[in-house]
């Protein structure tokens, strides 16, 4: 029999193992069906769908005959499971469709600590589908959840919706019932994930799939009249008909071939033997293979393929699957690239860019040609810390895999603007952009086939953003692949586009605004548009004392001047400016012209060494996000970003504050504060040992201090002014910042107040509690950086290149936020678009001083509009297992009630019965 009539023999087949009255009839179908998966395992494994059903009611046959039978044969036809990740779980599921009740909640556990990353077909869902049918019924939230997960997942993993039809009747229905009944609302989330997957690849735009249209098939009557005008044109006399029972048999093989796509010559030579019997003349191997071009044809869809055909060298073709963690990226996708071609890597945020470059360089990509072959560099900025106190020159001399001379290192230093005494300087005090530089330069010298470009626009300026169009469009040898959020740079620079979407890459040819022509949905790579759905919001930061308006300063420079201890001339000159609720600051300027030491000057992450005077309100708290943002959380990867909030804010105090430099105590100040320890109270003389609390004080604050060998019986008040005077001033910046976050504090520390924090910055609970940072995406890490800044509900935001990781909608929905965001905000960034819609007001840096234009420092309060008290004051009360606690509000006595109260209690008094002292 021929393989491809399989599906015509086991309709019968199945009938009988299901219905036969006699049991040697049922033992006999399930002989023969053993046959079948043996001699046509790839026909049988399409049919699974089919045949797992049967086969779980007959092992359950009353006949211990069929009973054995039936269990021998699912042990075989499961054996066509070809799926590597479930192949050890082949014996469990096989329990689990004998013994559901006990075996279906462990194996569900077992599968969902699974990473899928190869293509689910029709034979691996067969297998799956009964379990995870039978886990939505269970009564456990987690075990549901589990349930949902795996469907999401592994739905991404089927290629067709062909595959996956026979299957949606019986999830779909079970997940929305799920849907509409759990009560835990992220696992409610995760559901709602798994349907909208499950819909998109199985083309269902609504309702539980019990009303689908057939998908388009294969038509008989279409391939036999097909064969017979092939016939009729090579003059066959005489002309078979459509009606004869060989042209039916012959067309129903073709069709089952045509609905796999399967058009080898090979494969369909097979038919030639039944076309004999329609006509000697012409030879039936040749009308064979006429019937297989035609074929191919009609049934091909014109987008299954994209023409990657061209003229050129190919130094990359090659198919493969990439997974991060235990998420799926890339499955069987298809890489080609050409020499001298410039490839932009487009995709959403968490799609695989970043990784699929880090897979390339670890040569993790299969089928990706070896260095021996093809010289591939990474071209990256962030340098290993380990390397900072080393030179320019001697990093790239060190570097084992330059092959260049010194003489050709230094003339390259120089082409990209080293000069002979930057080059000599250490790695650790260039910049951001000189860093990128040196990674740029690195990549020249060692003569690439293929260049890994991830973010180089990343802290460049104008002028060197243009300078690195210009070298990468030269390249003519050199074929590169850029990742990149600056939509003009990609624009100038690429010749194709690799498309990242639905775990494939497919090829555009052509800049960015062609590629978006071609996929309108991918604007959001082009144009800086907040999508409706899509928003960030920032908490609202809490009242200040003594701030009525947005326009009064909360942070002050006068004439301030810093220098970096290692280099020889100083890097800040005569700082003065001024931040209020109402500063919306872009920080502008050239690479190295000291824009990310000024703002570290500000948020105390060092401290001004040339003079100069900073001050800030002692309640005010800022949010903070680096240039490299990845910093803040990089000793933290294994974490999840909910166990990296409760780590960090675990004291209520938070623990990177304590890192600063204006919390670091020097020798100097050491000595300075055991000078002026020595306090005479009452003509005894005491040491202070700490700072115990704070109070206000008419238009400052007292300290409540202990003293050495004293009880707190003891402790004194002493005012701010005071105790800075006597050295005590980073101890007075503790207390107040302690009191600082104290005040802003006010939500819980608890998984559901996290999640929602999370939430807000476009970051779902399922990767806010159940994945580590580690196998994050980028711009996912992003979020988390500026949740984490922004959780204490800070007073002034302060961003340093911002724009580096955030793909454009997530800069839109940023910038949206920051514009209604009731505090400050300061921005380095060098993105036009972004500083252009946010900023009124600009600080120009430039060797090291600033020039600012569009701001409204005033003294005092201003002339602003007033702040309302009542709008930040009404805040929810919790207790410390994140439970609300309403508060009832006590209702202000009129004069009349209050004197009306106190003649009743003077009554009382009177009769002898008991008052209070709280009453009188």
């Amino acid at each position: 029999m021929n393989p491809w009539a399989t599906g015509l023999v086991l309709p019968a087949l199945l009938h009988e193992i299901k219905t036969a009255g006699k049991w040697q009839i049922k033992a006999g179908s399930l002989v023969v069906l053993n046959q079948l998966v043996t001699s046509a395992p790839l026909q049988m494994a399409r049919l699974m769908h089919d045949i797992v059903p049967v086969l779980s009611e007959a092992i359950w046959d009353t006949k211990a005959d069929v009973k054995k039978a039936a269990r021998d044969s699912l042990t075989k036809a499961t054996a066509l499971v070809s799926n590597k990740d479930i192949e050890r779980f082949i014996p469990a599921l096989i329990k689990a469709l004998i013994n559901p009740v006990e075996e279906v909640p462990n194996t569900i556990a077992l599968l969902s600590a699974t990473t899928f990353v190869s293509e689910v077909d029709s034979a691996t869902l067969s297998l799956m589908v009964p379990l995870l049918s039978r886990g939505l019924s269970e009564k456990l939230t987690a075990t549901k959840r589990k349930v949902a997960v795996i469907v999401d997942n592994m739905s991404k993993l089927v290629d067709s919706p062909v595959i996956v039809r026979p299957f949606l009747p019986k999830l779909l229905p079970g997940l929305l019932k799920v849907e509409q009944t759990i009560g835990d609302p992220e696992a409610r989330s995760v559901v709602g994930r798994a349907i909208a997957t499950l819909r998109q690849v199985g083309e269902v735009p609504e309702g539980d799939a019990s009303d689908l249209p057939p998908l388009k098939q294969a038509d008989n009557g279409q391939l036999a009249h097909s064969l017979i005008s092939i016939y009729k044109k090579a003059g066959a006399n005489p002309v078979p008909s459509v009606a004869d029972v060989s042209t039916m048999y012959a067309s129903h093989l073709a069709a089952n071939l045509v609905n796999v796509k399967n058009f080898d010559v090979p494969e369909w030579d097979t038919l030639a033997p039944y076309l004999s019997f329609l006509a000697s003349s012409p030879e039936p191997i040749t009308i064979a293979r006429e019937w297989v071009v035609r074929s191919a044809t009609e049934g091909t869809d014109d987008n299954d393929v994209p023409d990657d055909e061209e003229e050129g060298e190919d130094l990359c073709n090659c198919q493969f699957s990439l997974a991060y963690g235990a998420k799926i990226l890339l499955n069987t996708a298809t890489l080609r690239l050409k020499r001298g071609h410039r490839y932009g890597l487009c995709g959403k945020n968490g799609t695989g860019k970043s990784t699929l470059m880090r897979a390339i360089t670890n040569g993790q990509v299969e089928g990706f040609p070896s260095p021996d072959e093809v010289r591939t560099f990474y071209v990256e900025h962030d340098i290993d810390g380990t390397e900072e106190e080393t030179s320019v020159l001697q990093f790239i001399l060190s570097d084992k895999r330059i092959l260049a001379g010194e003489t050709e290192v230094i003339e390259t230093l120089a082409s990209v603007g080293f000069s002979d005494e930057r080059q000599k300087q250490a790695i650790g005090a260039l910049s951001g952009g000189w860093k990128m530089k040196l990674a740029l330069a690195r990549a020249m010298l060692f003569k690439a086939d293929i260049l890994l470009l991830d973010e180089p626009t990343n802290h460049l300026d104008v002028v060197n953003v243009a300078w690195l169009e210009n070298y990468l469009t030269s390249l003519t040898h050199c074929t590169s692949i850029i990742v990149s959020h600056d939509s003009g740079f990609l624009n100038n620079t690429i010749t194709d586009v690799l498309h990242l979407n639905r775990f494939k890459v497919r090829r555009y040819k052509g800049n960015l605004e062609s590629f978006v022509k071609q996929v309108p949905e991918a604007k959001s790579y082009y144009t800086l548009e907040a999508a409706e759905d899509y928003k960030f919001k920032l908490p609202d930061p809490p009242l200040l004392e003594g701030v009525k308006t947005k326009e009064k300063s909360l942070l002050k420079m006068r004439k301030v001047g810093f220098q970096y201890p290692t280099q020889p001339v100083q890097q800040l000159y005569d700082i003065t400016l001024q931040v209020s609720l109402s500063s919306r600051v872009a920080v502008l300027g050239p690479n190295g012209s000291g824009k990310s030491t000024l703002v570290k000057l500000l948020i105390g992450d060092m401290e001004a060494n040339k003079g100069g005077e900073i001050w800030k309100h002692p309640n005010l708290v800022i949010g903070y996000v680096a240039q490299h943002a990845f910093h803040h959380i990089d000793n933290h990867l294994d974490k999840t970003p909910l166990e990296y909030m409760l780590w960090r804010y675990q004291t209520g105090e938070d623990l990177e504050e304590m890192t600063k430099a204006n919390r670091q105590i020097s020798e100097e100040e050491l000595q300075k504060m055991k000078d002026g320890a020595l306090v005479v109270v009452e003509g005894q003389k005491r040491l202070i040992d700490e700072i115990i609390a704070r109070k206000k004080l008419k238009q400052s604050y007292e300290y409540e201090v202990s003293f050495k060998g004293l009880s707190s019986s003891e402790n004194i008040w002493l005012p701010r002014d005071d105790l800075i005077k006597r050295g005590f001033e980073k101890k007075v910046i503790e207390v107040d910042t302690r009191e600082a976050q104290r005040l802003g504090l006010l939500r819980p520390l608890v998984r559901r107040e996290i999640e929602k924090h999370f939430a807000d910055f476009g970051l779902e609970p399922e990767f806010v509690s159940h994945n580590t940072m580690r196998g994050l995406s980028g711009g996912q890490k992003v979020k988390i950086v500026l949740g984490a800044a922004t959780w204490r509900r800070p007073h002034v935001m302060c961003l340093d290149e911002p724009t580096n990781y955030l793909d454009r909608e997530s800069l839109a929905a940023l910038i949206e936020a920051l514009k209604v965001f009731e505090g400050g905000v300061l921005v380095i960034t060098h993105n036009r678009d972004f500083s252009e819609s946010l900023c009124k007001e600009v600080w120009a840096m430039r060797d090291g001083r600033l020039e600012a234009s569009g701001h409204n420092w005033v003294e005092g309060q201003g002339s602003g509009a007033r702040i309302d008290k009542g709008a930040g004051e009404e805040e929810d009360t919790y207790d410390a297992m994140g439970n609300k606690i309403d508060v009832k509000k006590t209702k202000k006595l009129t004069s009349a009630e209050q004197r009306k109260l106190k003649k009743d209690r003077m009554a009382r008094k009177k009769r002898g019965e008991e008052v209070t002292d709280d009453e009188l």
